[in-house]
């Protein structure tokens, strides 16, 4: 095991992605911090952090939770004006 330490962040994220993320760390038996850990390693290194099984798990979410936003969506985005 690897030592690390760990710091409380408060960041800002698309709600609907947030309701996927929380509901795939809960099947995968994570914590919210462990699973965006795991994803932002597997990113750095130009890895998927999936399985074709977990990446189906991932798109059933999707449904679910009416996410439609892609990895092309992701300098596009702005917040609503209130």
């Amino acid at each position: 095991m690897i030592e690390i330490e760990r710091v409380q962040t408060g960041i800002r994220i698309e709600k609907r992605l947030l309701k996927v993320l929380k509901a795939l760390a809960e099947l995968k038996d994570l914590s919210l911090g462990d699973l965006l850990e795991g994803i932002v390693l597997h990113a750095f290194e130009g890895k998927t952090a999936f399985s074709k099984e977990t990446q189906a798990q991932i798109g059933e979410l999707r449904k679910i939770y009416h996410m439609p936003l892609r990895a092309g969506d992701s300098h596009k985005l702005r917040e609503r004006s209130a």
